[in-house]
Formats: C-alpha cells, sequence, structure tokens
C-alpha cells in the first residue's frame, strides 16, 4: 500500500498537482513508518528510513495555496474546506482563535461555530482523538456561559472518544489550524467567516454550504511533518 502510495504522489508531482501529491507523499511516509515499526530485520529498517527521509525531503513545506473567500459566496463550509486536507492519518488538531466565545454576539456564533468544525471533525474520515483550542476569555458575565459551553462541548466530545484540550492566552491574535500531517489553514477570520443567518427557518441556517460568507482569506501551507523513526 505504502509503495502505491508513493508511485502515485510522484505521479501527481509529475502532473504539477502539488496539493494532492503532497497529501499522498504524507500518507506514504505514515504508511512506512508503520512497517518500521512491525518490522524487527535491522537491514530492512534502515531501508524504509532512508526512503521516509527521501520522500520527506519531496514534501517539505514548499507548498502555499491562498483560496479568496468574496463578500456574499457560498460553498464554503468546513467540509468543502478542509476535507482535502483530513487524511486517515489526521489524530491531532490545533486550533488557535481568540474569538472562540458567546453565542450571542450580534455577528458572531463562534461557539456553535466550533461545535460544527468539531462534528466534522467526528464524522472523519480523519480519526481524531485528541483537539487542542487556544483562546481567549471572553469578558464580564460572558465568560461564564463560555466556559459552559466549552464544557459541554469538551464532554460531549468524550462520548465518541476524543478528548478536547482547552487553554487561555490574553495575548492570542492570530487565528489558524493545524492538522498533525503537516497542513496548516490559516483564515483571516477564523472560524467565524460566515455571515448571521436571516432567521432560525432561513436556507443558510443548518447547511453551512449555503451560508452566505464574510469576505475572507484562506491560506493554505504544508510544512515538515517528522515522526520519531
Amino acid at each position: 500500500a505504502g509503495a502505491e502510495t508513493v508511485k502515485r504522489a510522484v505521479q501527481l508531482d509529475a502532473a504539477s498537482r502539488f496539493q494532492e501529491s503532497l497529501v499522498c507523499y504524507q500518507e506514504g511516509i505514515d504508511l512506512l513508518l508503520q512497517v518500521v515499526k512491525a518490522t524487527t530485520d535491522e537491514a530492512k529498517k534502515h531501508h524504509y528510513r532512508q526512503k521516509i527521509s527521501e520522500l520527506t525531503f519531496l514534501s517539505d513545506g514548499k507548498y502555499h495555496k491562498q483560496i479568496r473567500i468574496e463578500e456574499n459566496a457560498t460553498g464554503f463550509g468546513y467540509e468543502k474546506l478542509f476535507h482535502e486536507y483530513l487524511t486517515e492519518t489526521v489524530s491531532e488538531v490545533w486550533v488557535e482563535d481568540p474569538y472562540i466565545r458567546q453565542v450571542h454576539q450580534a455577528s458572531r456564533y463562534s461557539l456553535y461555530n466550533f461545535l460544527r468544525f468539531c462534528e466534522m471533525l467526528v464524522k472523519g474520515p480523519c480519526k481524531v482523538k485528541t483537539i487542542h483550542l487556544l483562546t481567549s476569555y471572553d469578558g464580564g458575565s460572558g465568560k461564564s456561559q463560555q466556559m459552559s459551553a466549552l464544557e459541554e462541548i469538551k464532554q460531549s466530545l468524550s462520548n465518541y472518544g476524543v478528548t478536547l484540550n482547552i487553554d487561555f492566552s490574553s495575548s492570542i491574535h492570530d487565528r489558524e489550524i493545524r492538522f498533525n500531517n503537516g497542513w496548516t489553514i490559516k483564515v483571516g477570520r477564523g472560524l467565524d467567516y460566515f455571515k448571521h443567518p436571516r432567521g432560525h427557518f432561513s436556507i443558510g441556517y443548518c447547511d453551512f454550504d449555503l451560508r452566505p460568507c464574510r469576505e475572507t482569506t484562506v491560506d493554505v501551507f504544508h510544512t515538515k511533518h517528522t515522526k520519531k523513526m
């Protein structure tokens, strides 16, 4: 399986389909790492480690894609935006967003947005086991609601075998999402790039693909992802 995945990666690379090739390279590396752990033959271990080093070099962080989401554009639900990077090897996710706060702000449904993002991770095809959230405390009376909502999300995720680690920072500003397969997605507005729905029974309230967006920029990077061999 690893050999076929690597072969596919090389073919995609040659066809200048760099995004798809990087996904295949990473999957090939993960499959070969599993072989290294399983084999007791030192000569084979050495061979596979050399091959992994070569593949890591080929897939090493030289990819950058930018997506421009226009004002009122639709079709940018979380599944559509992130599905290409959520391969089966993803088991850990980092979310840094200072505004995972109240649900009652005029144009922000940030806590619900974070919940929706977590639902996407639970559905797969990735096998997420740990989600790390770094955000900032809500001010005043909103803090208790924020803490209560996040605790409820945490408990609900645990029913699906997923651990949510929550940390707070008073200086966090940037927004980004990282997957442990080497992909980093930076959304200018974080998870809150959707417009407020016109009503609780309006099209787009439940299906984010139909929800109009606010203008923002999405930057996708791939960074060198190394594991202990």
